[in-house]
């Protein structure tokens, strides 16, 4: 039976004096869930298309990720203990960042009923694109700043601590991977040389054209490569590898070879090194111009030896973890 103090042992050890989540992240995350109940009345009751698709479904893809994404940060913003304004500020440029690229995504797609990404067909395509890029920077820039003091910060216990930084580094990687997107096709390439206008630049696909057959609600390109995968997958390891640390932290209170720092810190570091081979074999996939849902030999094969690197060396861990965990009992006695 596993006592209070035991308990006690495998909680991660927040801060001392308990802070407020990240007011201005939390207000736009708030106006973002809001966006996403519109969203789905607009993509009910609006038919019209852009690129194919529901001129509702970029704003409402955004802002769910965006709302998911803000209240995270508001969260590890709440966990500091160092140079908390500094953090405050820049949390509120994220949310600023965010904030105003929904604003452009909804007035640029929505209301003018055009294309967002890589358009430069007129003065005000080019404008819009180019505001959208200047509050991505933002929102980069800003992320950044809050990792490097998270780096040497210490919030809660060694395994919380680390996937929170690794969480970090890998969405910033994840934001990267956008520029992937920013090269020009072979149809783009054709229509400069035969007009000298370069309406567009870059795409989401690879081997085949936007607007192409795409999967539900994501979009994503079911004929050919699509960057989105990748550069989505980044984007949100900001969730998923803390909530790695937390679900260990839940689980060790019921296997007492997880209560230990030591295994469930390297476990971490295996989740995050799985997750981050997933995004390379998401984005190397796109680049070959194969399609997420239509895998080829190499791309199972890759996917396979990344499942099984993950599982051997994780049960390699807890292994070693019991042991040890018999030794001190034994010892003990």
């Amino acid at each position: 039976m596993t006592t209070v103090g035991e308990i006690r042992t495998v909680v991660p050890a927040l801060p001392g004096r308990p802070q407020r989540l990240h007011r201005p992240l939390v207000a736009v995350s708030i106006a973002l869930a809001v966006m996403v109940v519109v969203g789905i009345v607009g993509a009910l009751f609006d038919d019209r298309q852009l690129l194919g698709h529901p001129i509702w479904m970029k704003p409402l893809k955004f802002a769910m990720s965006f709302a998911a994404y803000s209240l995270t940060l508001a969260w590890l913003l709440s966990l500091q203990t160092k140079a908390r304004r500094l953090g405050w500020w820049m949390g509120t440029a994220a949310a600023a960042g965010m904030a105003a690229e929904m604003v452009i995504i909804t007035g640029q797609v929505v209301v003018r009923g055009r294309q967002l990404h890589f358009n430069q067909s007129t003065p005000t395509d080019t404008l819009m694109h180019d505001l959208m890029a200047q509050t991505v920077y933002v929102i980069w820039f800003a992320i950044f700043v809050i990792a490097v003091q998270l780096l040497f910060d210490k919030p809660g216990d060694k395994a919380l601590r680390w996937s929170i930084r690794l969480a970090l580094g890998t969405s910033l990687i994840g934001m990267l991977a956008g520029t992937l997107m920013f090269r020009t096709t072979p149809t783009q390439e054709k229509a400069l040389a035969e007009t000298g206008r370069e309406d567009f630049f870059g795409a989401h696909s690879v081997g085949v054209e936007d607007g192409g057959p795409g999967m539900p609600i994501t979009g994503w390109s079911t004929e050919g490569g699509d960057l989105r995968v990748g550069h989505f997958l980044g984007i949100h390891a900001l969730q998923l590898i803390p909530l790695v640390a937390l679900g260990l932290v839940l689980l060790a209170r019921r296997f007492p070879v997880l209560r230990p720092e030591g295994p469930r810190t390297a476990l971490v570091w295996i989740a995050a090194a799985s997750y981050g081979g997933l995004i390379w074999l998401a984005i190397w996939q796109a680049q070959r111009g194969e399609s997420l849902v239509h895998p080829g030999r190499s791309t199972l094969f890759a996917a396979g030896s990344l499942l099984t690197a993950t599982l051997v060396l994780s049960l390699l861990v807890l292994l070693r973890a019991r042991r040890t965990t018999l030794a001190s009992a034994s010892f003990r006695g």
